[in-house]
């Protein structure tokens, strides 16, 4: 299976507007003017921070150029409290950058009897932004990374961070470094990627951590704010937060050796040739791909197998499938990775499997 995007085209969006969920309408795409029948459908869904731009943007587009009377509102919350909502039953969706496992998975099967429906509905990069000003340019090795996630390299003129790059003017300033501070998907595949190249890593996976150093943010909002308003600081965020709030972007290197600026194009190099599984539940923690960016990984999408209101759940399917299918365009400009055709057709194939009553 190969991931493949198009050149980014990026629209002229205020960020906070956008990661408010009050964004316009990004032009046609490709539907006829909406003619609603006045029956209006409120879904409601929680999680990850990680495609909280997308979500909002595809939601809002939907019910402006599409169907009117489908109105999807979407907290974004972070994974693990979308999670925690979606197995209690409290919203229609839920959403997250980790698949479902241990024991959330245990506690949802506990509760509904069967396994709950994961389906990607988008991919991108974990970077890592920085706040040095006269540094236009970062390199981190592998040795840097899990020194200054372990909190052993500690200052900016380390000779290691000095031995990369060479021809930076590296300030003797303390490094900060910035992380979340709640269960998030983008932790998960930030030390996803962490625990499979660090040896000493002591923290393991998950979408929460006790880390070894650093100081926590509140969602990809709160970690970019925490990078721009403080200088010195270097933490990770989704690619499109990063690019949106114009936070420089550190090369990071593969496992080839080889230093890769994060990009929308580097990021979908780390899915070529990567099959994934029935469930969906695809991890990239070091892909192979000499020209992958390191940290990449999918965004799902939660429903359960059964609906008790059928209109409500053929709406949602109806966004969903447009999304993944007009909505491409939507993706590409705010620098996501969209699914390609063959998994489209794997996730359709699975939503016609949900019941209703």
């Amino acid at each position: 299976m190969i991931f493949k995007t198009s050149k980014p085209r990026f629209l002229t969006l205020l960020s906070t507007l956008l990661l408010a969920g009050t964004v316009a309408a990004c032009g046609d795409a490709g539907t006829n003017d909406p003619r609603g029948t006045g029956e209006v459908i409120n879904i409601s869904g929680a999680g990850a921070t990680f495609p909280a731009p997308l979500y909002q943007n595809w939601f809002t587009t939907y019910a402006q150029q599409v169907n009117p009377d489908v109105q999807v509102s979407y907290q974004s919350v972070g994974s693990g409290a979308g999670l925690e909502q979606f197995i209690n039953g409290t919203v229609d969706f839920g959403a997250s950058d980790a698949p479902f496992s241990g024991a959330r998975l245990q506690a949802f099967r506990e509760k509904y009897n069967t396994d709950p429906i994961q389906v990607p509905m988008a991919g991108g990069a974990v970077v890592l932004a920085y706040n040095l000003p006269g540094v236009d340019e970062l390199r981190v090795s592998r040795e840097v990374l899990c020194g200054i996630v372990e909190g052993k390299i500690t200052r900016w003129n380390d000779p290691k961070i000095a031995a990369d790059n060479p021809n930076a003017t590296l300030p003797d300033k303390a490094i900060t470094f910035a992380h979340r501070s709640d269960g998030s998907g983008t932790t998960f595949i930030f030390v996803n990627h962490v625990n499979t190249v660090c040896p000493d890593w002591p923290a393991g996976v998950g979408t929460s951590v006790d880390w070894p150093t650093g100081v926590g943010g509140q969602g990809n909002e709160g970690v970019a704010a925490q990078i721009q308003q403080n200088e010195g600081t270097i933490g990770y965020v989704e690619y499109a937060y990063a690019k949106l709030n114009d936070l420089p972007r550190a090369l990071l290197q593969n496992k080839s050796g080889n230093f890769i600026y994060p990009s929308p194009e580097a990021a979908s190099k780390a899915f070529e040739g990567v099959e994934i599984p029935e469930d969906f539940g695809l991890l990239v923690p070091d892909p192979e791909n000499p020209e992958a960016f390191p940290i990449a990984g999918l965004t799902w999408i939660m429903v359960y197998p059964e609906y008790s209101d059928a209109k409500k759940w053929e709406a949602l399917k109806g966004v969903m499938l447009w999304a993944l299918t007009d909505g491409k365009a939507i993706a590409e400009q705010l620098s996501y990775v969209p699914m390609p055709e063959d998994i489209v057709a794997r996730v359709k194939t699975v939503l016609e499997r949900v019941k209703t009553n």
